[in-house]
C-alpha cells in the first residue's frame, strides 16, 4: 500500500510539474519589472513553504516523542526534517539565482537572508547531533528540543520582512492584502506548491521507510552486542 502511494505521489507530482513548465515557460508572460528571471519564484517561494510545512511537522512529531516515548514518531521527525531540508536548500539557491539578476548579488546580509540561513544551520546541526549520539532515547529526545528550538526560527525568518527594514523586497503573495501577481499569473504557484508537497509527502514516506529499516538494525546490532 505505501510503494503504491509513494508511486502515486509522485507520478502526480512529475505530471503537474511537467505541464506546469509548459505554462511558466510558454503561457505567463514576463514580469513587468522584472522580466523573464521573475519565473524562478515559481520554484523558490513553493520550496520554502513546503520547507516550512515539513519543520513544523517535524517539530510535533517531536512534540509527541517527548509525551510518548515513542522511537517512531522520532523517526517520522529525521525523516521529515531531512526532506524539508533538502527543499529549503532549493529555497536558498534559487533565492540567490534571483538577487543576482535583480540585485546584482549572490548573497546580502539581509534580515530575511540572515534568518533564514541561520534556521538552515540549526538543522544540519540537527543531523549531527543525530549522527553523534548512539543512544536512541537520548539521541530523540535532545533532537526534539533541538527541532522546537529551530522551528521558532521559521517565524522569524517569515515575519522578517514586517519587522525589519530590509532589502528582500515584501511579500508577493499576501492573504491579508491580497496578491501582489497579476491576474493568471499565480495559478501555477499554486500548482507548483501542490506538486511539491506531493513529491515532499513521497520522499517522506521513502525516508521513513529507510528510518525504520535503521532503528531494527540498530537495535539488533544492540542486542549482539550484549551477548
Amino acid at each position: 500500500m505505501r510503494t503504491k502511494l509513494i508511486v502515486i505521489l509522485a507520478g502526480l507530482a512529475g505530471v503537474i510539474l511537467a505541464w506546469n513548465l509548459h505554462t511558466m515557460l510558454l503561457r505567463v508572460p514576463d514580469e513587468a519589472n522584472q522580466g523573464a528571471i521573475f519565473r524562478i519564484f515559481y520554484f523558490h517561494f513553493p520550496s520554502a513553504i513546503t520547507s516550512f510545512a515539513g519543520f513544523f511537522v517535524a517539530m510535533f512529531c517531536g512534540l509527541a516523542y517527548l509525551a510518548k516515548r515513542d522511537l517512531r514518531y522520532d523517526s517520522a521527525a529525521a525523516a521529515i526534517n531531512e526532506v524539508a531540508l533538502a527543499f529549503a536548500i532549493i529555497a536558498l539557491v534559487t533565492g540567490s539565482i534571483w538577487g543576482r539578476i535583480i540585485w546584482g548579488i549572490w548573497w546580502t546580509w539581509d534580515a530575511r537572508l540572515t534568518s533564514y540561513f541561520i534556521c538552515l544551520l540549526m538543522y544540519f546541526g540537527y543531523f549531527m547531533l543525530r549522527r553523534a549520539i548512539d543512544e536512541p532515547h537520548t539521541r530523540a529526545r535532545l533532537s526534539a528540543v533541538l527541532s522546537i528550538f529551530a522551528s521558532v526560527d521559521i517565524v522569524i525568518v517569515w515575519k522578517s520582512i514586517e519587522w525589519f527594514r530590509t532589502q528582500h523586497p515584501g511579500p508577493v503573495i499576501s492573504i491579508r492584502n491580497g496578491g501582489g501577481m497579476a491576474p493568471g499569473m499565480e495559478a501555477p504557484l499554486y500548482w507548483n506548491f501542490a506538486a511539491l508537497l506531493m513529491l515532499e509527502a513521497a520522499l517522506i514516506l521513502i525516508r521513513t521507510r529507510q528510518q525504520t529499516m535503521q532503528r531494527e538494525v540498530e537495535t539488533l546490532r544492540r542486542y549482539a552486542h550484549a551477548f
